[in-house]
């Protein structure tokens, strides 16, 4: 039997990951769990006033980048995800098989891989400050379901995100054994496991891949954390195999913000204001995003992914136009997802004949 190559180590902290390095490596995953947003200090006038044009436009273009980066916002979603998870982390620290999961399942654009991502970041900072010596360490592993995938490719998804290689003749006992042997060595025990909806188990081969995700949990002392769309109607808890899935894993809601109640509509607003305190815009007045909550509300369908991208862009445009400020004029300018657009035509409340313009 051949034997497979080992994970290489992990770049030091002085090594740059290639910049075409995706989430699904170690690289790329290093990379994401290290990178801080920084607001860039907001000149004066007088300082703006003494800048050359070259000096301007690159303190323009150091704002841009942060705005089309905004930091994330700890939404209700991502806390309740990464309190459960972290407290299965460690009541399963000891089980020798039957570990409990979380699965996070809703539509899309409801911050289901922000929040995963969210928990693996987490849990992997919290991982360095305890072992802090431990360059070698690999607490998680973040790899996406692919599309009609077998056993064999979500095997090699694994793989990959240690940078394991193997020879043409190598089997998938081989690449799973390798996978195994890897994660035991860096202690691994968060396993990240994205687009769970592209497993099709209606199909033989989807099926034998869920079997195999199972063969992971069982063979690693790790905790498993999925996300997908809608995943209790694509038959993941259906028959013998979705009741062993129903009974080991925690379902945890992604969906929409709700604007049902004052409740609701404060949740937002709160929402609406911390992403308006990030930004770095010389003639935005404070406060003049959060009393456009309704607007912004029927806009996006009360999706976060939506709201993040309608913000980012009009902040962008705003420097780019030198108008500095977020106006409801320019947000009718970024583009949203059809999903927003769909939302909106069905929740926003009757306009009058020519839309009603809120300058900032």
């Amino acid at each position: 039997m051949s034997t497979p190559a080992t994970a290489t180590p992990q770049p030091e902290s002085g090594e740059q990951a290639p910049p075409d390095s995706p989430l699904t490596t170690k690289e790329g995953w290093r990379r994401y769990v290290e990178h801080e947003s920084v607001p860039p200090k907001l000149l004066t006038a007088a300082e703006r006033a003494a800048l050359t044009g070259r000096e301007r436009a690159r303190a323009d273009e150091v704002r841009r980048e942060y705005h089309a980066d905004l930091p994330l916002v700890n939404t209700p979603t991502i806390r309740k995800v990464i309190s459960t998870s972290r407290l299965l982390i460690q009541l399963n620290r000891h089980q020798v098989s039957a570990r409990r999961g979380v699965i996070l399942s809703g539509a899309s654009g409801t911050g289901k891989t922000t929040a995963l991502t969210q928990l693996g970041r987490a849990h992997e900072l919290a991982t360095r400050k305890r072992h802090p010596h431990d360059r070698a360490r690999l607490p998680v592993i973040y790899v996406t379901v692919p599309p009609a995938a077998t056993p064999k490719m979500l095997a090699m998804e694994f793989a990959r995100f240690f940078g394991l290689t193997f020879p043409a003749r190598a089997t998938h006992t081989d690449v799973v054994d390798a996978v195994c042997a890897t994660a035991a060595h860096v202690h691994v025990d968060l396993v990240l496991v994205d687009e769970l909806h592209n497993l099709n188990l209606g199909s033989r081969a989807g099926a034998e891949a869920s079997d195999q995700l199972k063969y992971f949990a069982e063979r690693l002392p790790a905790t498993f954390a999925y996300a997908g769309i809608d995943i209790e109607s694509q038959g993941l808890f259906a028959g013998t195999r979705g009741r062993q899935i129903a009974g080991r894993f925690v379902v945890i809601p992604a969906a929409p913000f709700s604007y049902a109640t004052t409740a609701d509509k404060d949740a937002w607003a709160g929402l609406v204001g911390t992403l308006e305190s990030m930004l770095r815009l010389h003639e935005h007045a404070p406060g003049t995003l959060t009393a456009m909550s309704d607007y912004l509300f029927h806009r996006t369908g009360g999706m976060i992914g939506s709201l993040s991208q309608l913000i980012r862009g009009a902040a962008v445009l705003a420097i780019e136009d030198g108008s500095e400020r977020i106006s409801e004029e320019l947000l009718e300018i970024v583009p949203v997802d059809f999903a927003a657009e769909q939302s909106e035509q069905l929740t926003a409340p009757a306009k009058a004949t020519g839309r009603r313009r809120r300058a900032a």
